[in-house]
């Protein structure tokens, strides 16, 4: 039996969220880190994923799988069931990822901060 997902695996104050390099869509970064330990249904993958609403998840895992990143699987068992996990491709992403989150650790206020800044003078310029 595997290891079911940590509801606050992606809490909103995440390195992840502020890593500037992107791929796919807002998403996918955090889709492949929940895959990063073996399949999952899509109901797993909605626990830590809680933001997300069903159709972007669904709309991010199509787009994963079309570019080869996430290979779906459909068990026509008893109990039917979809499976999202990993390609080859996919796993090869988790290494300039962690580089990526690690990257954003270390300069995490420095990435508030600005974004803050911009914040307040994007109010300043609409409010004047």
């Amino acid at each position: 039996m595997r290891q079911p997902l940590p509801a606050d695996m992606f809490d909103e104050l995440c390195p992840s969220s502020l890593t500037p390099i992107r791929f796919g869509d807002k998403w996918a970064a955090l889709i492949i880190r929940c895959l990063e330990h073996g399949p999952r249904r899509f109901s797993e993958l909605r626990v830590p994923l809680r933001r997300v609403t069903p159709k972007v998840l669904t709309q991010s895992l199509r787009s994963l799988e079309r570019d080869g990143l996430v290979k779906r699987t459909v068990y026509a068992e008893l109990a039917p069931h979809v499976e999202y996990e990993l390609t080859p491709v996919g796993r090869s992403m988790l290494e300039p990822m962690a580089v990526a989150c690690a990257w954003a650790e270390q300069h995490w206020n420095e990435l508030l901060d600005a974004r803050e800044s911009y914040d307040n003078a994007t109010r300043l310029d609409r409010a004047g």
